[in-house]
């Protein structure tokens, strides 16, 4: 089921991609400080990563962890990778964490590693 929604993903991107020829963004990564109420709606507790996809526009990407997190962002060719790296909390309270992703033209996959290893979104989502 997830292979299918990244899947999915990757086909709504390129699709994308191909109709935007005068749309051009540059590649952008930022924590959101006040989350939209439509999209804090869309938004599920049990979901560790989650993507909400505005199309040409960019992405809301949400990591729900405890601790601190850190991230890197990185592109090459086609393929943008988001590092989040974890730090251990002592105390076992989950945190929303929401960035706001632009990418580049061409560039139409998501690659997201947390603490080193490849991670799914558990939820994507049209805004």
């Amino acid at each position: 089921m997830k292979r299918i929604i990244v899947l999915a993903i990757l086909v709504l991107s390129i699709l994308t991609a191909c109709s935007s020829s005068k749309d051009s963004s540059t590649l952008s990564f930022s924590k959101v400080k006040t989350v939209p109420a439509d999209v804090q709606n869309k938004i599920e507790p049990e979901y560790t990563l989650q993507l909400m996809d505005e199309g040409k526009k960019g992405s809301y990407i949400v990591f729900q962890s405890s601790g601190e997190v850190e991230t890197d962002v990185q592109s090459k060719d086609d393929t943008v990778t988001i590092k989040f790296n974890t730090s251990e909390s002592k105390e076992n309270v989950v945190e929303q964490h929401v960035y706001y992703l632009t990418r580049d033209k061409g560039q139409d996959v998501i690659h997201v590693l947390v603490d080193g290893k490849p991670a799914v979104f558990d939820n994507v989502t049209g805004l």
